[in-house]
């Protein structure tokens, strides 16, 4: 029973309570009712970690997109993250381009100019997926989760002691409004019992009473202005109190700001370093793929040379200026070696992996002795390198004069 009535009585005074902050911030809505206005620096922290919780929702849930723009795949990683369990592995766009790319080339021949084109920008998809791979996990890691850390963490404290803040201000003010009540209601007081009241008709009687009960009634007002003066001392000790710890962790975003700023450090090296390998391996690959020909000989029938683009102008030029002994390997050369049955030098231009036992894998700028042999492949000479000899295609080599 004892524990029943200690649960009524705080659950009577906790509504008490409530009702009275209702009332309050009601009557100041309305402007019937004054308001402890907080002080200038309190407000500019305040407004401050506002502004700052706002722009790192927005800047995370972006960040959230770019690394992963499908909507369905970021649901998915909620629900797991959620749930606690770690989200299953998915090949991403560019790794599945890549493998499509392989598998194509494989199919159409890697002996082929096209097939093994298909295959070499296959992988160097394949690279770029797990450079991508790469930098959602370091983003995730470096920057996405020390915001999203703040948001969850420090913010909803700050917002827990904000909001009991606002709590204690009520009170305080609640507590100036009844004090303030009960000090007209002691002066009325005084002034109804130095009232002289004259004649002594049945009137004069009843307005005596009337007085009577009214001056009761008032002095009831006026036994609370002792206790409404203790409550606010109360209540504004309690509002102090709360205001100064509220003010110590709004002036711990300053610390955040400078937190997040190596966080933003790390993520701008994170897609530095990936745009860096993107360029890389693009760039490899063009170099691969820059003396592939767009048309190329098969059933020994001969095509018409492409038209070279600007890139490999620049490049062509560039290289004949500096290297006078050297002679580019052009389609009408290739033919022409291609028909002649002697043995020429060339130096190979860009790295080369055989694909099987039959063909020479090249390294860049190595030179190695290239000739025909009857019945092969328009687009593939012999190659030999010391006691090695296979297969190597044409548009990787550069003949030597």
């Amino acid at each position: 029973m004892n524990i029943m009535d200690f649960n009524v009585k705080k659950l009577a005074a906790d509504a008490g309570t409530f009702l009275s902050r209702a009332v309050q911030f009601t009557e100041e809505k309305l402007g019937q009712a004054e308001k402890t206005e907080l002080d200038a620096h309190l407000e500019n922290l305040l407004s401050k970690a506002e502004c700052t919780k706002i722009w790192t929702e927005k800047i995370m849930k972006q960040t959230e997109v770019l690394l992963q723009p499908n909507p369905n795949a970021r649901i998915e990683e909620f629900v797991y993250e959620k749930l606690d369990r770690k989200a299953p592995s998915r090949i991403n766009n560019p790794e599945l381009l890549g493998q499509y790319m392989i598998d194509a080339g494989t199919e159409f021949g890697p002996g082929t100019a096209y097939g093994n084109a298909l295959i070499k920008c296959g992988e160097t998809q394949k690279r770029i997926g797990t450079a991508d791979r790469e930098l959602i996990q370091t983003s995730a890691l470096n920057f996405l989760t020390p915001l999203r850390n703040f948001i969850e963490g420090d913010y909803k404290t700050i917002a827990k002691e904000r909001k009991l803040l606002q709590n204690k201000r009520l009170d305080l003010d609640a507590a100036k409004t009844r004090l303030k009540k009960a000090k007209a209601a002691e002066s009325r007081a005084s002034q109804l019992n130095s009232a002289r009241l004259e004649g002594d008709n049945n009137m004069v009687n009843f307005s005596y009473m009337l007085n009577f009960l009214h001056v009761k009634w008032l002095k009831i007002w006026a036994e609370e202005v002792t206790k409404s003066e203790q409550e606010l001392r109360i209540t504004q000790s309690e509002f102090d109190r709360q205001a100064e710890i509220t003010r110590l962790l709004l002036e711990g975003i300053s610390s955040t700001h400078a937190h997040h700023l190596r966080c933003l450090n790390d993520f701008v090296e994170a897609q530095m370093t990936y745009y860096a390998q993107c360029y890389q391996y693009m760039l490899d690959l063009q170099k691969q793929l820059g003396s592939f020909p767009s048309s190329y000989c098969n059933n020994n029938q001969t095509s018409v040379a492409p038209v070279p683009s600007a890139s490999s102008n620049v490049i062509g030029s560039s290289a004949l200026s500096s290297t006078s002994g050297l002679v580019i390997a052009s389609p009408t050369n290739l033919i022409d070696l291609k028909e002649c049955s002697g043995s020429r030098k060339a130096r190979v231009l860009y790295d080369y992996d055989a694909a099987n036992s039959s063909e020479l894998s090249l390294l860049a700028d190595e030179v190695i002795t290239v000739f025909s042999v009857v019945g092969m492949d328009s687009d593939w000479l012999m190659g030999e390198r010391g006691n090695q000899k296979g297969r190597v295609p044409i548009t990787y080599l550069e003949l030597l004069n």
